[in-house]
């Protein structure tokens, strides 16, 4: 038996195992490598955060889980970065902010590893965000592509977005997405709308609540 500590949420993540180890994390964004046999810990990561990120906390300090690739474990965090993490010590290879937390993003859901890059979704739809994926090289941590769930101006959909609501209307990316090798696509579920109530968010609001799929 091994057991995270905190206080803050119950176990949201799912484990995933490599060579002997299995790999979680848990609230507060943070991540525990454990012998797969013996439930003994391995190394243990938190990230340093500032008291005010709760703010953002729609719905506590949930993980939703890592990813591995090479010798890196990839994580976000309740304040919007992505940290890359040695395999074998959990020392930081890298960290990128991926975007400001102050204008109400995080990032709960686990990244997916495409192709050499590393993706993320993030989540703040009850706090006015527009949604996104992004991608980073998974080795260097260098932005590649960001792809916005709610169109802007000049792309299709946007007039459903009524006045300037395209820029805050939510379609957060929490989940973690999906991958097609055949067909190079990622596959990735949208969130709400925002405001919740609909009798003032107008229109039909795409591409909130829905599946996108994303040229990988």
């Amino acid at each position: 038996m091994f057991a995270t500590g905190g206080d803050n949420r119950g176990l949201e993540a799912t484990p995933l195992v490599h060579e002997g180890v299995i790999y979680l994390s848990a609230d507060e964004s943070r991540v525990f490598a454990i012998d797969a046999r013996t439930g003994a810990k391995r190394w243990g990561f938190e990230p340093e955060m500032s008291d005010e990120v709760e703010r953002v906390y729609c719905c506590g300090s949930n993980n939703r889980g890592v990813a591995l690739y090479a010798d890196l474990v990839y994580v976000g965090t309740m304040d919007a970065r992505l940290f890359a993490l040695h395999r074998e010590t959990g020392a930081v290879a890298w960290e990128v902010e991926v975007v400001d937390w102050r204008q109400g993003y995080s990032i709960t859901g686990a990244p997916l590893v495409v192709n050499g890059l590393v993706l993320t979704g993030v989540a703040g739809g009850e706090y006015g965000i527009r949604g996104f994926v992004k991608a980073y090289d998974a080795m260097s941590g260098e932005p590649r592509w960001t792809t916005y769930t709610i169109p802007g101006p000049g792309e299709p959909g946007n007039e459903t977005w009524p006045g300037d609501t395209w820029r805050h209307g939510g379609a957060p990316t929490w989940t973690t997405g999906a991958y097609d090798p055949e067909l190079n696509l990622v596959y990735w579920n949208t969130g709400n709308a925002a405001p919740w109530n609909c009798h003032v968010r107008k229109g039909d609001n795409q591409w909130s609540a829905a599946t996108v799929a994303l040229d990988a």
